[in-house]
């Protein structure tokens, strides 16, 4: 073999030998793939293992947690709820002791009433065993005078028959002197018989009617109550008048305008002032603004709301107030309509008397004294329980209340005897029933009787003057004198210088000027004495 056959054996053996060891190696780096790629996996089998552990151990550390969590939200939460309760209980509690305050209140009042209405009722009885006995007093007294006029007659007989004797007069002449004599003695007799028990019944009269008059007004007098034009509204703190009063005074603003009435927001404390002189919208604005704080939603938008809600409720309230009173005098079928103005007047006061109580105050001395003078007593109570149903709406529309009043019975359907009767009890009428006559009256009443009415005492003396400055200033008046809480003046005048006629002039001249210079409750009753006393001394 030549040398490039050695040369290509050697080549081609190299090539063997390097073509068996890239075998070799390529098998080794196969089996170092195959291991790494199983090592890789135990790795992320290992590694997928840990992160699931902690993945459990998160989770269960997320369930402690929230466990935790809930446990003390709940306890939170029943600690919140505890505290509401004891809250809701202590208000409670404080509801019903005030409730409990009022109804003491209620119950104390009650009781004086009714120990005011036994007493009464004992003066009652007592007035009547007083008048029982008098009239046991006069049944005594008229047997007594029928045995002596048994025993003058008597005597008078005794006396024909001596006369007879000693007279020697013939029988038909004794008859005739005896009969004269007899008859002029009867005729003085039952002159002075008559004129005594006219005296007696006219004394028993004017007894029975102050009784009847005093016993009326006991049985229906009402306690006088303080004629105001501002009401106070109570807040539970101070804060409340900034929202009472709103950004740049928007809310007390749309108050106003809605309620008619001027709210006073001053130092005083927790408090607020509503004033005006109509007494339906001043409640309205009232109960309006408590609406408002106990809602705590107060904005121009909510005021108009609920000032609007009130009005409504106020309406229903008057109606139900007008029906009560008009069912409570026994008069179910007045007009619905007249229930909401009977209603109006619970909130109409007259010198501190409430002209619903006066109202119905006056129908029931009305119907009283009616009874007893054999009247139609219910055609009374009705007339006397719409004799002031103009004041419910006088401030309104334009007239007297009286004017007022008769055409609303008018429209409304009531008969032409009650309208009559109310529209008398001023004297703008001649009254033409005895039902006219006792519901004037009856008015005047309850208007003049003592306590009915407040005045200040600063008007009462003004009063008093007024009287005795226009009584001195007529010529002859000695002295004046006002009486009986001014509702009487008695002027005493010279006898030289004023006659009898000059008198009763004067008395009516004073009376002229007293109802055209003076304004006053009731009436005011004139007295001009005048006595002439002649004086001689002896020596």
């Amino acid at each position: 073999m030549n040398l490039i056959s050695w040369i290509f054996l050697f080549l081609a053996l190299a090539a063997g030998a390097v073509a068996f060891l890239m075998s070799v190696r390529a098998q080794k780096a196969a089996t170092d793939a195959s291991q790494a790629q199983a090592r890789a996996e135990a790795d992320i089998k290992a590694e997928r293992k840990r992160l699931l552990e902690e993945a459990e151990r998160e989770a269960q550390r997320l369930k402690e947690r929230g466990a935790q969590e809930a446990e003390a939200f709940r306890k939170e939460a029943e600690l919140k709820a505890k505290e509401q309760a004891l809250q809701a209980r202590q208000e409670a509690e404080k509801l019903l002791a005030e409730r409990q305050k009022n109804m003491e209140k209620q119950e104390q009042r009650l009781q004086a009433k009714e120990e005011g209405l036994d007493k009464k009722t004992q003066q009652v009885d007592q007035r009547t065993k007083d008048l029982d006995a008098l009239t046991e007093k006069r049944k005594a007294e008229l047997e007594k005078l029928e045995t002596q006029r048994a025993e003058a007659k008597q005597l008078v007989e005794a006396q024909t028959r001596r006369l007879e004797e000693i007279a020697g007069l013939t029988r038909e002449d004794a008859k005739a002197e005896l009969t004269s004599q007899l008859e002029y003695s009867a005729k003085m007799d039952a002159a002075k018989l008559v004129r005594r028990i006219e005296e007696e019944a006219q004394e028993e009269a004017l007894k029975k009617a102050r009784w009847t008059i005093g016993a009326a007004i006991q049985r229906v007098a009402s306690d006088v109550v303080a004629e105001q034009a501002v009401s106070s509204v109570q807040l539970p703190s101070d804060d409340l008048k900034g929202r009472i009063i709103g950004r740049e005074g928007r809310n007390i603003r749309s108050l106003e305008k809605a309620t008619g009435c001027d709210l006073i927001v001053d130092d005083t404390p927790e408090s607020i002032v509503v004033s005006s002189f109509d007494p339906i919208r001043r409640e309205v604005a009232r109960q309006s603004i408590l609406k408002l704080l106990a809602d705590g939603r107060i904005h121009p938008a909510r005021i108009e709301e609920v000032v609007e809600k009130v009005k409504v409720d106020m309406d229903q309230h008057l109606k139900e107030i007008g029906e009560a009173a008009c069912i409570e005098l026994g008069f179910p079928d007045v007009h619905p309509k007249l229930h909401k103005l009977v209603g109006r007047l619970n909130y109409r006061t007259s010198y501190g008397q409430n002209v619903l109580e006066h109202t119905k105050e006056v129908a029931r001395i009305a119907e009283y004294m009616a009874g007893e003078m054999g009247a139609n007593a219910k055609l009374a109570r009705r007339a006397g329980l719409f004799h002031d149903i103009g004041k419910a709406i006088d401030r309104e529309v334009e007239g007297t209340h009286i004017e007022i009043g008769m055409q609303l019975l008018q429209r409304y359907g009531e008969k032409e005897p009650v309208i009559h009767a109310m529209s008398c009890h001023h004297g703008d009428f001649e009254p033409r029933t005895v039902e006219a006559m006792l519901v004037t009256a009856a008015d005047a009443l309850s208007a003049a009787r003592p306590g009915a009415r407040r005045e200040m005492l600063e008007t009462y003396v003004k009063r008093l003057e007024k009287l005795e400055e226009i009584a001195n200033s007529y010529k002859g008046v000695q002295k004046s004198f006002a009486m009986q809480a001014g509702r009487e003046i008695r002027i005493m005048v010279d006898a030289g210088s004023v006659n009898d006629d000059q008198a009763y002039w004067i008395a009516k001249d004073v009376s002229r000027r007293i109802e055209s210079e003076m304004q006053y409750p009731g009436q005011i009753k004139v007295t001009v004495m005048r006595e002439l006393r002649a004086v001689e001394i002896a020596r």
